[in-house]
């Protein structure tokens, strides 16, 4: 008798999602799971749609695309991909990555905003992302990172981008070819400090991943922040540095309140 009645509770369930229909907060329904009015308008609002934008039209194609999204879903629940431990490990982190960038966002929202001589301060302090802000042009040597030292002094003894290519190669390391502009208000600013010191043609590496890329300047053009311009830019960056400050600090909060053990070999090297 339990059985019956659970197979009938089942049932039950099964069609009243069929049942669900397409009202109140509820702006779609697909395969028996809803999209809510609230969810739309999250898509929408990420979508940052231009303000003449035709906003009917536009809702209506988010809409699908999130119907569609929501179909493949289906789909991969039903060959058991959300199942699986890669699934489940990754989908750990990207909860992780959201309720972190929430929690930011929260202490973010209630900081002070800066003062204006705190603004004027690092405009003054930061020129090359404000009033001396430039677009360079890169000459760049991309290779996958070297550990071996005799490698490693190669890449060392190297003062220009040709010679790097050929004690690369000589070694059998391949190595390919680009340019990039970046803004000079990109590069963090002890970085752009020693950067601007480095001799005309003398390469300075940035690690990417697994793989190496070296630079050489080739160009620079001028590209000035206004006032008007410089003061939200000088504003954002001041909060986004008391947001880390913040967040640093609660973490070490956290640390010390936590219990936390280590496999074997597993723990961090003391400091």
């Amino acid at each position: 008798m339990r059985y019956s009645v659970l197979l009938l509770t089942a049932a039950a369930i099964v069609v009243s999602g069929c049942d669900r229909k397409a009202e109140g907060q509820t702006v779609a329904v697909v395969n028996g799971e809803e999209i809510t009015s609230a969810e739309l308008n999250a898509e929408i609002s990420l979508a940052n749609l231009p303000a003449d934008v035709d906003k009917k039209a536009a809702t209506a194609r988010i809409l699908q695309t999130m119907v569609d999204r929501r179909l493949l879903a289906q789909q991969a629940k039903a060959d058991g991909l959300d199942k699986t431990p890669e699934f489940l490990t990754r989908q750990r982190r990207a909860t992780e990555d959201l309720l972190i960038g929430m929690v930011a966002q929260r202490k973010l929202s209630s900081t002070k905003l800066p003062s204006p001589d705190e603004v004027t301060k690092l405009q003054q302090s930061q020129p090359e992302k404000f009033a001396k802000r430039e677009i360079l042009t890169l000459s760049q040597l991309e290779f996958p990172t070297q550990k071996d030292p005799a490698a490693l002094q190669a890449i060392k003894d190297s003062h220009s981008l040709a010679d790097l290519e050929a004690a690369l190669k000589a070694r059998g390391v391949e190595v390919r070819r680009g340019t990039r502009k970046i803004s000079s208000a990109d590069f963090p600013h002890d970085i752009y400090v020693r950067v601007s010191q480095l001799p005309p043609g003398e390469p300075f590496l940035i690690p990417v991943g697994n793989r190496s890329v070296a630079n050489v300047i080739t160009a620079r053009e001028p590209a000035p922040l206004t006032d008007e311009q410089a003061k939200p830019v000088a504003v954002n960056v001041l909060r986004q540095q008391s947001g880390a400050k913040i967040m640093e600090t609660m973490l070490k909060d956290l640390r010390t309140k936590a219990k936390i053990e280590y496999k074997e070999g597993f723990a961090p090297p003391a400091k």
